[in-house]
């Protein structure tokens, strides 16, 4: 059994190698469901630890229907990620109908040129899942992430078994999704999957005093999974104008 370790920090990173984790998925914002980490992160996080680092590429929270602007992102982090030394990528891309985005996993998966690539949880939405399946195999990806299209990997464990056994050798598929410690051993013995990926967090805080006064620098996310904040054009044209009238 294979456990890959969800991390966003040097900390992280280092406590789950020494608690045994045998591989790890480097990410930044986990809380907005893990996006593209810091140059620096990754560099740190490969001087600290001796188990594989792979690393998300994933330009922003939110849906998984990219631009042709932030395609060009990716393949930019792919390459900076190689260059650092990362052990893996992970990706992922839908088209507006769901499916797999084939033209960006291709193009992702010929810049990372000799790393394996994996396909995260995108692939839980598309709407046929064998089909996503054997397409990602085609397209040369090694290992996908999934729970089987439910909530949770154990939800979706049967599911799973079924993606096992079309996989064979040609792809990993990879349990993931609310797995925990009093779970897993079902969750294997139903899926037969060899390899899982969890977070197991705890609440952490900061050294410095609690400030003195109501001041709040986090806001909530947006309700809508698919949805995230851009800049509004118009409101800075809006607020240009009204700031040249001071």
């Amino acid at each position: 059994m294979i456990v890959e370790a969800c991390v966003d920090s040097v900390e992280s990173a280092l406590a789950a190698e020494r608690g045994g984790a045998g591989r790890l998925e480097l990410c930044d914002a986990l809380f907005d469901g893990g996006t593209t980490p810091s140059a620096g992160m990754i560099a740190a996080c490969k001087a600290a630890v001796s188990i594989p680092v792979f690393v998300i590429i994933r330009p922003r929270g939110g849906g998984f229907v990219y631009s042709d602007a932030e395609l060009d992102v990716m393949q930019r982090d792919v390459v900076v990620a190689r260059e650092l030394g990362a052990d893996g990528v992970v990706i992922g891309g839908l088209r507006p109908d769901t499916t797999i985005d084939l033209e960006l996993v291709h193009l992702l998966v010929e810049a990372a040129r000799e790393l394996p690539v994996t396909f995260h949880r995108a692939f839980d939405l598309t709407p046929d899942l064998e089909a996503s399946l054997d397409s990602l195999a085609e397209a040369g990806v090694r290992r996908v992430l999934t729970s089987g299209g439910a909530p949770t990997a154990s939800d979706g464990a049967t599911v799973l078994a079924d993606l096992v056994r079309r996989a064979g050798s040609r792809i990993i598929v990879m349990a993931g999704g609310g797995v925990r410690e009093n779970n897993v051993r079902n969750l294997v013995s139903v899926s037969g999957v060899r390899e899982v990926h969890v977070r197991l967090t705890r609440l952490a805080h900061a050294e410095e005093a609690p400030a003195g006064r109501e001041l709040r620098v986090r806001k909530p996310l947006p309700q809508d999974e698919s949805a995230w904040e851009e800049t509004d054009e118009a409101r800075v044209r809006s607020f240009v104008r009204s700031v040249a009238l001071i």
